[in-house]
């Protein structure tokens, strides 16, 4: 997966767009492939169209941009605790984008008054992707605060997330102050904003973050166009002139006589007065004439000049200055221009252009080259895991048979693998009632999906099954009463080759489903023993359990049978392996029976597989957490690294999975049997649709 900066911040009006879109320039001048993305849509207030850096990135790059899930959908998902299907839809819409690309900057959500479920959302978001996070804040007294805040957010067992932060607009106008200032106001903002600067930096030895650049504010960067004041104000155009490029800097009222009105018609101004107010008219014309190029003429009151005076102006307006014309009074005309939001539009893409070369030109290029250039082995987070899953999964499109084919979770698990064309699933069962729960449930089964009446093909399997088994005393009699049983039935169909795979477990036990597998398909040539793992998509990462399903009481060689399985297994689904044999004692601190099988297990596992990394007895959280890890073992390349945990005993391996799936909230896709020739999956009583639906995709994987 290609390296991702997201970037988020302190708050509304830190011109997070700006500033992603800046260090997209920043990168892409150092020779760096860098695409942008932006996961979820947050539309401004006024927007109607796309989402807006998006369509900023579209027009100004030409760099493959994903259309963002909908907040609507964002929010449903979130609010109905399917946080991890909305995590699913963001990796893979960053493959999309990623493809081409060694750098990818995300834009968060900003958390403002309405979205109070932005950082929640966030952080999900930086973990799903296992993203560096950057920080956008702007000058405020809080803003200490508000790191502290964000690097909370961001933070796990193994540190934060946060690496740099970045300062955007240093002198800009006070909470509350109109944009359209005075120079006086920009002086006084900018010292405040100077001292800011100076505590972050010399703050930053203390914190786990760098200081990535302070961005000056830059009134010309926020001069929205005439046509914006014009689509604002909803005001009627009298005369559009160059609506579309005269920009605002400042506004001025005219309430006075001309005399005194003198020094306000300067470059770049909107003159807000009366419509009646022919003489204040004229004289705006006549230094338009003289050249300064006026940023527009705002008519209040709904009037408009006399039409004498409209022509004897004609050459003035000529010159392209913009005349509007709106109902309310001056002042609460100028009120509502100075409150207007300073977020560049959607379409305007020369301020943009501006905007990014200015953050481009005061980030620091070499420490963005050097951490783009560092070398790193991202952690493979749930959803990244879950989608890689699908994606392998529907490659092979293997055929899978669901032995419990009239089961309302397993009939809706064939329907989603068939609509995301994970693999071809074999329900067996009645037809007639396989088809009548479809339809309680909503659904139309379609022609990727097949229904096998057991009566129909019972017998095709009696005589390869007495074969099978006839060293153990097999008669066509006894297989044609296990052959009742639809589990026997489709492992038979397994055996003799005509499905890829079987996945079984909703409605009976452990054994049941497993049982058959050991009889019918048996072990393969490359284990000892069948074992089983379970990959535990824990908030910041996948790991796996292994064995907490099949082997009540392993021995030493046994132990490093399932040890050598699991991370092979790891392996095969994108982990690299980091294997931990789990003890009560970690290293040489204990003696006992049950410590030293681990010991001797490990020894086993370096002797018959030195390319493995692996380390043992640890305890678990000297394998979990860096910390403990670095004090427990400070020599392991394991200890606070591990990704596969090998328990000593099923009851360990068992009763902890179980403890960390519950109490921690954590998804867990499983039991998963390695050991046998081809690939049959146990399901838990308690499983949910979209565990089937994993399982599949794992099954299917394997088959592959």
């Amino acid at each position: 997966m290609s390296h991702a900066f997201f970037l988020t911040s302190t708050g509304a009006g830190a011109g997070l767009t700006t500033v992603s879109l800046g260090m997209l320039r920043a990168l892409d001048r150092l020779g760096i492939r860098t695409v942008f993305y932006k996961p979820v849509a947050q539309l401004h207030d006024g927007d109607h169209g796309p989402e807006r850096s998006t369509q900023l990135v579209e027009h100004m790059t030409n760099l493959p941009t994903p259309k963002p899930i909908s907040l609507k959908r964002a929010t449903s998902l979130l609010g109905s605790g399917r946080e991890d299907l909305l995590m699913e839809e963001v990796v893979a819409l960053f493959h999309q984008c990623a493809r081409h690309a060694d750098i990818v900057i995300v834009e968060g959500l900003v958390a403002d008054g309405h979205a109070g479920y932005a950082t929640r959302l966030n952080a999900a978001i930086a973990r799903a992707l296992d993203a560096e996070v950057i920080l956008v804040g702007k000058p405020e007294a809080e803003l200490d605060d508000y790191i502290d805040i964000a690097s909370n957010a961001f933070f796990d067992a193994n540190g934060t997330s946060l690496i740099g932060f970045i300062l955007n607009k240093e002198g800009a106008p006070a909470e509350g102050h109109s944009p359209l200032r005075s120079e006086a106001v920009q002086d006084e903002n900018e010292k405040s904003a100077t001292s800011i600067r100076h505590a972050l930096r010399s703050s930053e030895k203390g914190k786990a973050f760098y200081f990535v650049g302070g961005i000056p504010w830059q009134a010309s960067l926020v001069a929205r166009r005439m046509y914006d004041i014009a689509e604002y104000l909803g005001a009627k155009v009298i005369c559009e002139g160059e609506l579309q490029k005269r920009r605002v800097q400042r506004i001025e009222v005219c309430a006075r006589t001309v005399a005194n009105t003198l020094s306000v018609y300067l470059p770049h101004t909107l003159l807000i007065f009366p419509g009646d107010r022919d003489d204040v008219f004229i004289a705006a014309c006549m230094s338009a004439l003289n050249g300064v190029p006026l940023a527009g003429i705002l008519l209040t009151g709904g009037m408009q000049p006399n039409e004498r005076v409209m022509y004897l102006c004609a050459k003035a307006i000529q010159t392209g200055i913009p005349v509007l014309m709106v109902d309310g009074t001056s002042y609460q005309t100028a009120a509502q221009v100075a409150q207007m939001p300073t977020e560049v539009a959607g379409d305007d893409y020369e301020l943009m252009d501006m905007a990014m070369d200015h953050v481009a030109n005061h980030l620091d290029a070499d420490w963005l080259k050097a951490r783009c250039a560092i070398e790193r082995k991202p952690r493979l987070s749930p959803a990244a895991f879950r989608y890689q899953l699908i994606q392998q999964a529907s490659q092979t499109m293997r055929r899978i048979v669901l032995p419990e084919g009239e089961e309302p979770r397993t009939i809706m698990a064939a329907y989603q693998c068939e609509q995301r064309n994970i693999a071809h699933c074999i329900l067996l069962g009645n037809p007639e009632k396989i088809q009548q729960v479809a339809f309680s449930q909503g659904i139309t089964l379609g022609g990727e999906i097949s229904i096998i009446d057991p009566v129909s093909i019972r017998h095709n399997y009696v005589e390869p099954m007495v074969i099978l088994r006839q060293h153990k005393g097999m008669t066509r009699e006894i297989a044609e009463d296990q052959l009742q049983s639809r589990i026997v039935l489709g492992t038979m169909m397994l055996a003799m080759d005509d499905v890829d795979g079987l996945v079984s477990g909703a409605l009976h036990s452990t054994a049941n489903t497993v049982r058959p597998a050991f009889q019918l398909i048996g072990v393969s040539d490359s284990a000892e023993l069948v074992s089983s793992i379970f990959f535990m998509c824990l908030p910041g990462q996948v790991v796996v359990y292994g064995d907490c399903a099949i082997n009540p009481d392993p021995d030493a060689g046994q132990l490093a049978d399932i040890a050598i399985q699991s991370a092979d297994s790891a392996k095969r689904f994108g982990l690299e392996p980091r294997v931990a044999m789990i003890s009560y004692s970690t290293g040489e601190s204990g003696t006992g029976r049950d410590v030293d099988k681990v010991r001797e297990a490990t020894r086993i596992v370096r002797l018959r597989r030195p390319d493995l990394i692996v380390d043992g007895p640890l305890q678990y959280d000297a394998a979990a957490i860096v910390s403990v890890g670095h004090s427990k073992a400070p020599e392991s390349q394991v200890a606070g690294k591990a990704n596969v945990f090998v328990f000593p005993d099923l009851n360990t391996g068992n009763t902890t999975y179980k403890a960390v799936q519950r109490s921690a909230h954590v998804i867990s896709i499983g039991p998963m049997l390695q050991g046998l020739r081809k690939p049959v999956n146990d399901l838990s009583r308690g499983a949910l649709v979209e565990d089937i639906v994993y399982t599949i995709a794992l099954t299917a994987i394997q088959a592959g």
